[in-house]
């Protein structure tokens, strides 16, 4: 049975349970509230067995304002698709989060799904796996977790989900500078209240089945102040193919403040290096910045800017400053349903964006998206 079977059944079988789901959005009950919710509020349907089930759904309509020939927006992911309405992702996850040993699984269908997994030398099926792994939390180890197996990637202020972002599109930094996913080992443990550590041993960037016989180490640390928290994570190993030589290195650092109950932003940078077989290497750097505003319970704004230097082309094959604006209007219409209304402008210092002809004569690429993401799970 393939992949995809295998999840077309997997959504007939919890299609049930979403018709009485509760809101996994909805404010967890004060300190004061907690026993007595305990007390009277029943399983979520969205939890069977200790065993929690997620659902997302998201369909986008984009106007390119270039009407480019190729059909697609550039610097984009995942919404590539121009001018048109468009599947991004349909996704199924099951996690085991607690006792000694857990696990989660996540099957993806779209035009995500064919994206993130388009240069894995890995098998064919698990470009529809979004993310598999076992969890191991080891008895009186002061909150060590050991996981292995294909994970999101620890870098980056934004994340593959729609439903986990601010915006609908995805970053500059996101789409051109960061990895997506890894294969292999990772530990994280809790140094002290404020400050967790992690250390992570895989085959590579976007890689289930190594394109080396070297492996990439990944160190990450984050500190919480409150109201803030920064990250910082450095990935270095060889990402060639078929040779160890010509490391690649990839530091990010991510501060997220919530100054107040309705306000969050966030501050995200990236400096990497790719070093060639021989002398010389491919830099590049960029930093983002999102700020969001809770306007109403219903109704959000979101503004992004962003500039991301590829000085030698290790991104898009050419020497280029990109800069990038976003705003971002959000409306949730049910507790699981919202919509994002957004535009967004990119400007390079090269004529690289398609405008009609199909051929690269233009410095900027104007669009307009309309997206529709629903989701369900339980209360977190």
């Amino acid at each position: 049975m393939s992949v995809r079977t295998l999840f077309v059944y997997a959504l007939g079988a919890v299609a049930a349970i979403a018709q009485t789901a509760p809101d996994p959005q909805s404010p967890p009950p004060s300190s004061t509230e907690t026993t007595t919710v305990q007390a009277t509020t029943p399983p979520s349907p969205w939890t069977q067995h200790g065993i929690d089930i997620y659902l997302l759904g998201d369909v986008y309509y984009d106007i390119n304002f270039n009407h480019p020939a190729s059909g697609y927006n550039q610097f984009y992911n995942w919404n590539v698709n121009a001018n048109q309405a468009h599947l991004n992702m349909a996704k199924i996850g099951i996690e085991k989060a607690s006792g000694m040993f857990g696990f989660r699984v996540d099957a993806m269908a779209g035009r995500a799904a064919t994206l993130m997994a388009g240069a894995d030398p890995g098998p064919e099926e698990m470009k529809y796996i979004e993310q598999a792994f076992l969890e191991f939390r080891p008895k009186h180890a002061h909150g060590l977790q050991i996981d292995f197996g294909k994970f999101f990637t620890s870098v980056g202020a934004e994340v593959i989900d729609s439903n986990g972002n601010w915006a609908y599109s995805r970053s500059l930094l996101f789409a051109l500078a960061e990895p997506y996913y890894h294969m292999g080992l990772r530990a994280t443990i809790p140094v002290t209240g404020k400050f967790t550590a992690g250390v992570q041993l895989v085959n590579g960037w976007n890689n289930v089945r190594d394109n080396n016989s070297g492996k990439t180490v990944g160190l990450t640390g984050t500190y919480n102040f409150g109201k803030a928290a920064w990250s910082n994570t450095y990935y270095g190993g060889p990402e060639k193919n078929d040779t160890n030589e010509g490391f690649r290195h990839l530091y990010d650092s991510v501060l997220t403040m919530n100054p107040t109950t309705k306000q969050s932003l966030y501050i995200n940078l990236d400096y990497g290096v790719d070093r060639n077989i021989g002398q010389g290497s491919q830099k590049w750097v960029g930093v983002a910045g999102a700020y969001r505003f809770q306007i109403t319970p219903r109704f959000a704004i979101s503004p992004r800017a962003e500039i991301f230097n590829d000085m030698d082309g290790f991104a898009t094959g050419s020497a280029q400053t990109i800069k990038e604006i976003t705003m971002t209007g959000e409306m949730k219409i049910f507790n699981s349903l919202i919509t994002k209304l957004e535009f967004r402008r990119d400007n390079s210092d090269q004529p690289w964006f398609d405008r009609g002809t199909g051929v690269q004569v233009a410095k900027a690429q104007t669009t307009l998206t309309l997206g529709l993401i629903a989701f369900f799970g339980p209360k977190k």
